[in-house]
């Protein structure tokens, strides 16, 4: 094998790992990061460079106020302990940011729901506040005025990902694992049913687990094993401003955001969604629409963000946008992720399909994989997630094919933006 090693040592024909995990993306770098701390020999393959997908293309969000109660908020706030606990000495390297989320509501109609979903939230243990109509503007001095009321989340914070995946996987490194860029799994090492490894376009790696965590393109690398997992690309887009002085204090987000986080709608479908950024740029999103990896971004879909943050920050109107980006979220059908091993093909492990929540459900997924990884009893079950969960296909796919990108459709190593858009 000869490919680019980021380090832990050379590659070799015939190497060997304990565990080898495919994609160097945030869910990637921290399933290598809490495997190597448990004692695991691990290797880390990618066929491009360091966070090159959907890690490149987010906000960085870990936020527990667009969960409804169920196995994800679970994982949500599992996942919170583990940013806030396990790896709080590390908070520094990738701005953490503990902002809270202020989520609105534009008319009297929404807040009526919203405040039922606060309820459920609370008893499933999230931390939230009512804020009354005229309360506000006292966390959002900006705000439009004409809004109907809201709920303030004060455990929503915000990291930069492109940083997670580079410093978690640098001290996995250290720990004795190797990260191979730009080397593309081509199929797997089978001994009978069971997977043993896989193979590359520069050789073999044996390893008695192989987990996949290849995000949008997760459900192509499913299928060279022979299985079925779900996986598609929902696109979304962001708008980015001149830098500001401090002016957005919190993620603020209308309420019907939370259900379109949880519609399965190929159609387009905008809510908005602004933050500021430590660089002063404010971010505006967001838009959901599955168009396969068409990387086009559209004027319209643009406009309509603009639209939407307007109407939550009317001052928006007169500041200038210098960008737009787009990225893709790795979608499942049940809006769940895939977390676990594969019974249909023993030896294999999945954690994928965390769609717009990868990055916030990262770390207690990789914590949650270590254990079942060495045997040891998960903090949560696993169950919910289990990949053997989605049927055989009856139907042709409605989507276009989810083919793996090119180096033209991929998005660039460079971007430095902020959890899927």
């Amino acid at each position: 094998m000869t490919g680019r090693p980021a380090g832990g040592g050379p590659a070799a024909p015939g190497d060997t790992a304990d565990l080898v995990v495919i994609g160097a993306g945030v869910v990637g770098a921290a399933a290598a990061y809490f495997a190597t701390r448990s004692g695991l020999r691990v290797t880390v393959v990618d066929r491009g460079p360091l966070a090159g997908g959907t890690s490149s293309a987010g906000e960085g969000n870990l936020l527990v106020s667009d969960k409804e109660p169920g196995p994800e908020l679970d994982l949500a706030l599992y996942s919170q302990r583990v940013w806030r606990e396990d790896l709080a000495e590390h908070a520094g390297l990738w701005e953490f940011e503990s902002k809270g989320g202020l989520v609105v509501a534009a008319s009297p109609n929404g807040a009526g729901p919203l405040a039922a979903l606060l309820r459920e939230q609370r008893a499933a243990g999230i931390e939230a506040v009512d804020v009354a109509r005229d309360e506000l503007r006292d966390y959002e001095p900006r705000l439009s005025p004409d809004l109907a009321g809201g709920a303030y989340y004060p455990q929503d914070a915000q990291v930069q990902p492109m940083l997670v995946v580079a410093h978690l996987l640098r001290m996995a490194r250290l720990a004795g694992a190797r990260v191979l860029t730009d080397t593309e799994v081509t199929g797997f090492l089978r001994a009978g049913e069971r997977i043993t490894g896989v193979r590359t376009g520069r050789g073999r790696l044996s390893a008695p687990a192989v987990l996949n965590a290849a995000g949008t393109w997760a459900g192509a690398v499913a299928e060279l094993a022979g299985v079925r997992v779900p996986v598609l690309p929902r696109r979304g887009c962001v708008l980015v401003t001149q830098p500001l002085p401090p002016v957005i204090r919190h993620k603020v987000y209308a309420a019907e955001y939370v259900s379109d986080v949880a519609s399965s709608d190929a159609a387009l479908q905008t809510s908005p969604v602004v933050e500021g950024t430590r660089a002063g740029t404010v971010l505006i999103g967001s838009s959901r629409e599955r168009v396969g990896f068409d990387r086009e971004v559209p004027p319209s879909v643009l406009a309509a963000l603009a639209r939407n943050a307007i109407a939550l920050f009317p001052f928006l109107a007169s500041v200038q946008a210098i960008r737009g980006y787009l990225g893709f979220r790795p979608y499942c059908p049940d809006h769940l992720p895939v977390i676990g091993p594969d019974p249909r093909a023993p030896g294999l492990w999945h954690a994928c399909g965390h769609e717009g929540a990868g990055v916030g459900l990262s770390v207690g997924t990789g914590k949650l994989l270590a254990q079942a990884l060495t045997g040891r009893p998960t903090d949560l079950d696993l169950a919910p997630f289990a990949p053997e969960r989605f049927p055989p296909p009856t139907d042709p796919p409605t989507d276009p094919p989810a083919d793996p990108p090119t180096d033209a459709n991929k998005p660039s190593p460079t971007t430095r933006t902020r959890d899927a858009p």
